[in-house]
């Protein structure tokens, strides 16, 4: 049917004949609606609004050429779900009769605006890093070299003190320039991966540095299949998100009721990054710490932005520059309480 390229779309589509009745409905809207395509083709979809009338007028406007496209903001009613928030958009085709109804749920569409900051700033994060590293490394040698040369000239042990200071701290530089670059160095090495064996990885290193005061609960859906992946990075990624839950639970740890749990899904005709997925993992990375602080939630994934003291901010940025290698996302909802870390990648 020529209405099927549709179901290629995230947004959920329906043709609609000018007295209302549904013609053809994307794989979109069936699965928000909850209802086989057998049954909302031929019903009609203002039934399937609180305010039904909206639609009614808005598709008599449209049958009778008083408008060639129209918006207003609607809630959708579904099957065993609150109604869901969308801004429809009624737009004529060259068939008089039949009226193409797209649904955007604003969730949705506050979510795929969000993704696509991340994305931008993730790029702009990737380019800056490499720029000023290049551009540190390139005189932190020639400082380096010159103190070492002082040192051999100088016979003063406190003027000694000094350029050691200055070497010591010129390999700090160095290492910290070199863990920037790390993520854009290394090949991206491909191959099958289990994710589970990835959790367990990183939950024995967790549990060897923290032997006391914390749980560590195992959630997993062991039906999620193999998928092409980096396994190191994403090893590195999971440990990323996983040590930096610890240093936050040091209290909880302290008090012997710090939880850490890793919980794996399958999410199932998902939209990120403005694609549609069949299949996707869900990995979450959940703590009962006190929370990502306020002032820096919204920059969690920037580099050099920590919520310790001491804290050099760069494995949350590497986290997400690996997930981002394998098509994916990570996103963070956090309250006091409860902070949960969802790494998303598609599946095959």
């Amino acid at each position: 049917m020529r209405f099927h390229s549709f179901d290629l779309l995230a947004t959920l589509v329906a043709v609609v004949h000018s007295n209302g009745a549904v013609l053809f409905a994307n794989a979109a809207l069936e699965d928000a609606l909850g209802i086989s395509r057998r049954a909302i083709v031929g019903s009609h979809l203002a039934d399937n609004f609180t305010e039904p009338t909206h639609l009614q007028n808005a598709l008599q406007g449209a049958g009778g050429n008083e408008f060639a496209g129209m918006r207003y903001d609607a809630w959708l009613k579904r099957i065993n779900h609150e109604p869901l928030p969308v801004h429809v958009i009624v737009t004529q085709t060259e068939n008089t009769d039949e009226i193409i109804v797209e649904l955007l749920p604003l969730e949705q569409q506050a979510r795929q605006d969000r993704e696509e900051r991340l994305a931008e700033q993730a790029q702009a994060n990737k380019e800056l890093i490499r720029n000023l590293a290049h551009e540190i490394k390139n005189p932190l040698g020639g400082i380096r070299g010159a103190a070492q040369l002082l040192e051999m000239e100088i016979e003063s042990r406190e003027l000694i003190e000094y350029t050691q200071v200055i070497i010591h701290e010129a390999d700090r530089l160095q290492t910290l320039v070199d863990r920037l670059l790390a993520p854009h160095r290394r090949p991206h090495l491909v191959g099958d991966v289990n994710i589970h064996e990835v959790c367990e990885r990183v939950r024995s290193l967790i549990l060897a540095e923290f032997p006391k005061g914390l749980k560590v609960v195992r959630d997993y859906d062991i039906s999620i299949p193999e998928f092409r992946g980096d396994r190191e990075q994403l090893i590195q990624t999971v440990l990323n998100i996983a040590h930096n839950a610890c240093q936050a639970l040091v209290e909880q740890i302290a008090e012997g009721d710090a939880r850490l749990t890793f919980r794996t899904r399958i999410a199932r005709q998902t939209t990120f990054g403005k694609q549609r997925y069949r299949l996707a993992l869900e990995l979450h990375v959940i703590d009962n710490g006190p929370g990502v602080p306020d002032s820096i939630k919204d920059r969690i994934f920037y580099p050099l932005v920590s919520g310790r003291e001491g804290g050099s901010g760069l494995g949350l940025t590497l986290a997400q520059t690996f997930v981002q290698q394998h098509h994916g996302l990570i996103e963070c909802d956090s309250v006091p309480g409860h902070t949960d870390f969802k790494i998303l990648i598609p599946l095959p």
